[in-house]
C-alpha cells in the first residue's frame, strides 16, 4: 500500500518565502550602509550588546559580572540558557564559533517562528491572514532583531507554537514547548499565563479536567521556576533572580519609570510617544473586539504589560513587546482583503522602511 505524503502548503510556502524576503531585504540595507559609513554590519549581528552576554556564557558558563560606575552589578544570570546552551552545542559539532552558531540559531528560528505565527493566523483568521500575519511580523519597526543573535526570535517561535498547540488542545504539546519557552526569556511569564487562563476557563466551562491538560498547565512552568531556582541556589537567596534583573535595571515598577521618561521628553517628542501610546492600546482594544482566542488574546495582553510596567531602557521596550504577534493580527485580516498587488505594495513599503530603520539603529551606538 503506497503513502503519499502531503504537499507543502502554498499558502505555507509563500508566509516563509515573504517573510525571509524581508530579512533579507533587512541584511542587504545593513550591508549596503555598512560599506558606506565604513562600519562593520556583521559584527552589530552577533558582537555587540546582548549577543556578547550570551557567547560568554555558552563559552564560559554562568559567573561573569561587571561593576559599573555607580556601583551597580551587571550579571550574566540576567540571561535565560536556552539560546546559549543551544550556542555551545552548535559551536561543538560545527565549525564555526559561538558568535556565529548564535545568528544560526537566531535565523533557523525565526523561519520557525514565522512558521508558527502563520499557522496561528491561519488557524484563526484564513491562511491569507496568516500569510500576512507572518510577514507583517518581518516588518516590525524592530524586526532587525530577528536577524540578531538574540533570544527574541528563538523565544516567539516557542510561543507560537505553543499557543498553536492550545488551539488545538494539544496540551502536552504546549507545556512541554511553555517549559522550553521559560529556558529562553523571562516573558515566558506571559505565556504561562496564557496556558494556565486558558485551562481554568475551559475546566470551569466544561466542569471537567482532563488529564492531559493538566499535565500540560503542570509543564508549562517548569523551565521558567527551574531556572529561577537555580539562580536562587547559586547566589543562595529565594529572591536573587529578581535582585539580579534589578541591578540591570528590569525590575517591575507598574510604569513609573515609562512616565517620567515621557514626563522627561520635549513637549512633541512626549506627544509623539504617546500617541504610539495610544496606538498600542487601540490594537489591544481591536484585538479584544475580535474576540480573538483566549491564550493568544492572554499572552499579547501580557507582553505589552510586561514590556511597559518594568523600569528598563525604554529603547528596548518595543523589541520586548515583538514576541506579541496578535497585536498584527487585525492588520493582517485587513491586508488579507486586498488585491494581492496591493497588498505586495504595502508590505514592500513597511519592509523597505523596517530594514533602513534597523540599519540606521544597529550603525548606532546605543543597544535595541
Amino acid at each position: 500500500m503506497s503513502h503519499v505524503r502531503p504537499r507543502p502548503s502554498p499558502a505555507l510556502a509563500l508566509a516563509l518565502g515573504g517573510y525571509a524576503a524581508t530579512r533579507v531585504l533587512g541584511l542587504a540595507v545593513l550591508a549596503l550602509a555598512a560599506a558606506l559609513t565604513g562600519k562593520d554590519g556583521l559584527h552589530r549581528l552577533s558582537g555587540r550588546w546582548d549577543s556578547v552576554w550570551y557567547v560568554r556564557v555558552a563559552e564560559h558558563g554562568y559567573g561573569y559580572e561587571v561593576t559599573l560606575p555607580d556601583g551597580s552589578v551587571h550579571s550574566d544570570l540576567a540571561f535565560f540558557p536556552l539560546l546559549p546552551a543551544l550556542e555551545r552545542a552548535l559551536a561543538t559539532v560545527l565549525p564555526v564559533d559561538a558568535a556565529t552558531a548564535g545568528l544560526l540559531v537566531s535565523w533557523t528560528a525565526s523561519l520557525a517562528a514565522a512558521w508558527g505565527i502563520y499557522a496561528c493566523g491561519a488557524h484563526v483568521s484564513g491562511r491569507a491572514a496568516g500569510v500576512a500575519l507572518a510577514v507583517l511580523w518581518g516588518v516590525y519597526p524592530t524586526a532587525f532583531v530577528q536577524s540578531m543573535a538574540y533570544s527574541e526570535t528563538l523565544f516567539t517561535a516557542l510561543a507560537a507554537w505553543s499557543i498553536l498547540a492550545v488551539l488545538r488542545e494539544r496540551w502536552i504539546l504546549a507545556g512541554a514547548l511553555c517549559a522550553c519557552a521559560g529556558l529562553t526569556r523571562p516573558t515566558a511569564a506571559a505565556l504561562i499565563a496564557a496556558i494556565g487562563i486558558t485551562a481554568l476557563v475551559t475546566v470551569v466551562r466544561d466542569r471537567r479536567l482532563p488529564a492531559r491538560m493538566g499535565a500540560g498547565v503542570l509543564l508549562a512552568p517548569l523551565g521558567w521556576l527551574a531556572y529561577i531556582v537555580y539562580v536562587g541556589v547559586r547566589k543562595g537567596s529565594a529572591t536573587a533572580y529578581f535582585d539580579v534583573q534589578a541591578a540591570w535595571g528590569n525590575s517591575i515598577d507598574g510604569g513609573v519609570a515609562l512616565a517620567r521618561f515621557i514626563w522627561g521628553l520635549p513637549p512633541l517628542a512626549a506627544l509623539g510617544l504617546c500617541a504610539a501610546l495610544g496606538l498600542l492600546a487601540w490594537l489591544v482594544v481591536l484585538c479584544v473586539r475580535r474576540k480573538q482566542p483566549l491564550p493568544l488574546l492572554v499572552h499579547t495582553i501580557a507582553v505589552v504589560v510586561i514590556s511597559l510596567i518594568g523600569a528598563a531602557y525604554f529603547g528596548s521596550r518595543p523589541r520586548l513587546m515583538m514576541p506579541a504577534f496578535g497585536l498584527l493580527l487585525p492588520a493582517a485580516v485587513a491586508l488579507a482583503r486586498l488585491r494581492m498587488r496591493n497588498r505586495v505594495l504595502v508590505l514592500a513599503g513597511l519592509a523597505l522602511a523596517s530594514a533602513a530603520y534597523g540599519a540606521f539603529t544597529l550603525l548606532g551606538s546605543g543597544p535595541p
